[in-house]
């Protein structure tokens, strides 16, 4: 079933967005520049691997790119907003452009929020991913503090410090504190620290 409201102009323009949250989702990236394209995103589609907590340079740029008449095309909900508030800002940023708001895939529907009943849906299923989300994030840390409280919570070690040892390793064969931190991915100052503990 689609949600559609009739096109007021011949040819609609598919703007294609997709977004992953790290580097390593190659394949879902793959995944939705695939399904965007065979949707008909055949003009431009943006994309960047970075979570959506995170500045997204590239939506930014898709919703300066796209003109009255467009529809801005994505493949699920969560690729594009973080919140029910940010869903709506980023749906009237588009209705303000003339443009709308399509999701691929909606429990096998496709939405489109140029239809009253489209935008509709696409709030409410915002909202309770919202929800769900927060009631995560509470069991988490309902979670932590029962752990805390037995005292089996101790905490997700800092990246540098996990790579103490390698650290020590590099620095005792000669290898100098800027080329250890390019070579670990850390900073040159838990570089520093590291080494500063084992001299103490």
């Amino acid at each position: 079933m689609h949600y559609l409201l009739e096109k007021t102009k011949e040819k609609q323009v598919l703007i294609g967005y997709a977004r992953v949250s790290t580097v390593d989702q190659v394949a879902g990236l793959e995944a939705q520049l695939r399904d965007l394209a065979a949707t008909g995103c055949t003009e431009k589609i943006f994309s960047e691997r970075v979570s959506s907590l995170a500045q997204r340079d590239q939506l930014a740029a898709a919703l300066d790119y796209v003109r009255e008449g467009d529809c801005l095309c994505v493949v699920r909900l969560d690729r594009l907003a973080r919140s029910t508030a940010d869903l709506l800002s980023i749906i009237a940023t588009l209705e303000r452009k003339g443009v709308s708001l399509r999701i691929l895939d909606f429990g096998g529907q496709v939405v489109d929020t140029m239809s009253p009943s489209g935008k509709l849906i696409v709030t409410m299923f915002g909202a309770v991913a919202q929800f769900e989300r927060e009631l995560a994030r509470l069991r988490a840390c309902e979670g932590i503090a029962k752990a805390k409280a037995d005292g089996k919570y101790k905490g997700r070690a800092p990246t540098a410090r996990r790579l103490a040892p390698q650290v020590r390793e590099l620095r005792a064969s000669g290898i100098g504190p800027s080329a250890i931190a390019a070579q670990l991915g850390i900073s040159r100052a838990s570089v520093h620290r590291i080494i500063a503990e084992v001299a103490a």
